[in-house]
């Protein structure tokens, strides 16, 4: 009965399901929106999974992260949460590490280890971010209670002032409301390049807890920016597997449908999704991605792409319940109100 719905794709010469299509770009706007990631670790496996080749799998992905983006960034300037010049020294940064990385993933590959380091410094990678991030939600009123004791200290006179690494230039961001070390900027920026090169993916879940906890980004301008970066790398990405004849534009399409609708609920949650409450999602996202690819190392594929995808959909359903709960919470003291 759903073979109605299928579509002939003329780059990867195949019928596929567009409401499949449709699917995967809703989920991944929603995830995009909200996160603030490109999401290639849930459209390229899940592609693959369903018949596409890889090389025109990560194609399509990317054309299809590269429209979305437009969509969310746009929506998340419109709030505000958009660092334009954050943003815009994170892409020179993240340019120069993704190069060194790419470098580094080329001697591996030829001394015959790039698959395996590669892999383990990816499970490494999530599931110690992830486990940090949960970390950090669970202690975040033990910690908020000290820093208040700290600075009562301070304000008191008994507790010498903190000290700062402010080795000059230094740089403010109005948006963001930081001022920080040049040096601090783009040590964080080319890190997380160089571990977007070396992994080879978009990076957006490496950047915008970098945005957080180690630039001191607000955790919407974060998402806003980071989003505003991928923007820029799925456009590059776009650009190179089109000339490699590896995009198919009729799938990216239909995804774009679906991920037009999904990253305007994204975006429009995180106005009522604390910032911890978003960190807290993120974590527990990014943690089943690197379940995803242990299961993939042990050459478990396909179990490893269900993984994601289901991950992925049931992500995008906690999002959604978030977003009604805040909506309704607001309509009913708005009715308070006029009463």
């Amino acid at each position: 009965m759903l073979d109605i719905f299928n579509v002939y794709l003329p780059i990867a010469e195949r019928d596929f399901n567009a409401l499949i299509l449709i699917a995967i770009g809703f989920s991944v706007g929603v995830l995009g929106g909200f996160f603030g990631v490109g999401g290639a670790w849930v459209v390229t496996p899940a592609l693959n999974i369903f018949g596409f080749p890889m090389a025109y799998a990560i194609g399509t992905d990317l054309a299809h992260i590269f429209g979305k983006s437009i969509v969310a960034t746009a929506k998340h300037r419109k709030m505000g949460n958009v660092d334009i010049k954050l943003g815009v020294w994170s892409i020179i940064g993240s340019v120069i590490g993704v190069e060194a990385g790419a470098q580094s993933v080329m001697f591996l590959t030829r001394v015959g280890l790039a698959g395996p380091v590669v892999r383990y410094v990816y499970m490494f990678l999530l599931f110690g971010l992830g486990i940090y991030m949960i970390y950090d939600y669970a202690t975040k009123e033990q910690r908020a209670a000290a820093a208040a004791a700290k600075a009562a200290a301070r304000a008191a006179g008994t507790l010498p002032p903190r000290k700062a690494w402010n080795l000059p230039p230094m740089m403010h961001f109005p948006t963001s409301g930081i001022t920080i070390s040049f040096w601090t900027v783009m040590g964080v920026f080319f890190f997380t390049g160089y571990l977007s090169g070396f992994l080879g993916v978009g990076g957006g879940f490496i950047r915008m807890p970098a945005l957080i906890y180690l630039i001191g980004c607000p955790t919407a301008i974060a998402v806003g920016t980071d989003l505003f970066s991928v923007l820029f790398a799925g456009a590059y990405g776009c650009l190179t597997y089109g000339l490699k004849g590896a995009v198919d534009i009729v799938a990216a399409i239909y995804m774009l449908v679906g991920a037009s609708v999904g990253a305007q609920i994204g975006v429009t949650a995180v106005k009522y999704v604390r910032g911890y409450g978003i960190r807290l999602l993120f974590a527990i996202m990014i943690i089943l991605a690197g379940v995803s690819v242990a299961l993939k190392q042990f050459n478990f594929s396909y179990a490893a792409a269900w993984v994601v995808m289901c991950a992925a959909l049931g992500m995008c359903v906690v999002i959604i319940i978030r977003l009604w709960i805040g909506f309704k919470k607001e309509q009913a003291e708005k009715l308070g109100l006029g009463h």
